[in-house]
């Protein structure tokens, strides 16, 4: 039961770190645009400040996580988190929803190197869990736009950081006292460990890695300008579908949601199929969706979002699945906050990289580099090692 309620409240962790990095992306595209009379282009870069956190303190997190407890980095974390989104409900100015937005990214950087190396500890089905996990992840994404456009038309955009902060500080209270306080203490290991005792070769496990990290840092970009702009994508190209905030909201979180159930098969795959071939199928489907996004409108619009939305939330769990058969559980929180700092750094980039291409050339030719972006990943995948290991690695 112990285990059952942990991994319960690790998917809930997942759903709040990536609802809370995208509370503003509907807030700026949907209200303050009105209410501060500032164009999308201009609001989006105070963005930046907090997914630059949410890259940066990754590593830091890991290693504390490591060194210390990550059931004790996962208090802070729904701590923290909830606490600094109620502070940023009381900005007036841009600046203070910059620095407000920055410290929920500290917090958030927390839980992928920690909550995702607590969910590849078990050694049951590691592709399925991961990609359970992942779902969870990804419906923070849609309630984000769903309870954000919602929010915006009910009590206005200052609730929407206001209720999950507290849901998620109530959270925290529980896994302190169900989880944190009747852990297993188990003694720090030492530094001589290898980071590939995976039972792999030194020169696979090098050459997996880069690949892991470009395909990550390519992904990133991929994921953000995807989830970031769907609201305004969906906004501009399917107006007479969807007049009000809420009706775009719930586009959004069909979209979102419908695209998450990709990693169930994913994860299913993962766990009976080589990961390359996986990996090489759902490039091939981003490469074809973003292309047929340059130019489509109405119903075609939404029609192909949720295919690219498939396509970009399938990839996902690939890479943590990779992570956890070629590193090992002492060394798995600082690996995985390597590639969710190279990720979240792309995607901290990707934020002002919208507003310039939007403003000079609008989405479509976004979606013609996402498509190129894609392509790229697919190259970089038909080098991965043919043969894997098909278990995640033991201590």
């Amino acid at each position: 039961m112990r285990e059952r309620l942990h991994f319960l409240l690790l998917n809930f962790g997942h759903l709040l770190d990536h609802l809370f990095m995208l509370v503003f992306a509907t807030v700026a595209a949907l209200a303050l645009t009105r209410e501060w009379g500032l164009s999308y282009s201009e609001l989006i870069p105070y963005a930046t400040p907090g997914f630059v956190a949410f890259g940066a303190f990754a590593i830091p997190a890991g290693w504390l996580a490591d060194r210390w407890s990550r059931e004790g980095m996962m208090v802070v974390f729904f701590i923290g988190i909830g606490v600094t989104s109620i502070a940023t409900a009381l900005a007036s100015t841009p600046l203070q929803v910059g620095i407000g937005l920055f410290a929920i990214g500290v917090f958030a950087a927390i839980y992928h190197p920690v909550g995702i190396g607590l969910v590849l500890d078990s050694p049951q089905k590691t592709g399925m869990r991961v990609a359970v996990n992942g779902v969870w992840g990804n419906m923070g994404v849609a309630i984000a736009a769903l309870l954000t456009g919602f929010m915006i038309d009910t009590q206005g955009w200052r609730a929407a950081f206001v209720w999950p902060g507290v849901f998620s500080v109530l959270l925290g209270v529980l896994y302190w006292q169900a989880i944190y306080r009747s852990r297993t203490v188990v003694a720090p290991q030492t530094s001589s460990k290898k980071a590939n005792q995976a039972g792999v070769d030194a020169a696979v496990f090098r050459r997996t890695l880069t690949i892991i990290l470009l395909t990550t840092a390519i992904g990133g970009l991929v994921f953000q300008s995807t989830t970031f702009a769907l609201p305004r994508v969906l906004s501009e190209r399917a107006a007479e579908i969807a007049p009000t905030a809420t009706i775009v909201g719930w586009l959004a979180f069909m979209a979102f949601a419908i695209g998450s159930m990709a990693q169930l098969v994913v994860g299913y795959l993962l766990d009976r199929v080589s990961a390359r071939y996986i990996f090489m199928a759902i490039a091939s489907l981003q490469v074809l969706f973003f292309a047929l996004m340059v130019m489509a409108t109405g119903t075609m619009a939404i029609v192909v979002a949720v295919g690219f939305m498939l396509a970009a939330f399938g990839q996902i769990p690939i890479n943590d699945i990779l992570v956890g058969r070629i590193a090992v559980s002492e060394w798995r929180s600082r690996i995985l906050a390597l590639r969710y700092t190279t990720t979240i750094t792309v995607m901290a980039c990707s934020v002002p990289f919208i507003a310039w291409v939007y403003a000079g050339w609008g989405f479509g030719r976004l979606f013609v580099i996402l498509a190129a972006a894609a392509s790229v990943i697919f190259m970089a995948v038909c080098a991965l090692p043919s043969l894997m290991p098909r278990k995640p690695a033991a201590a």
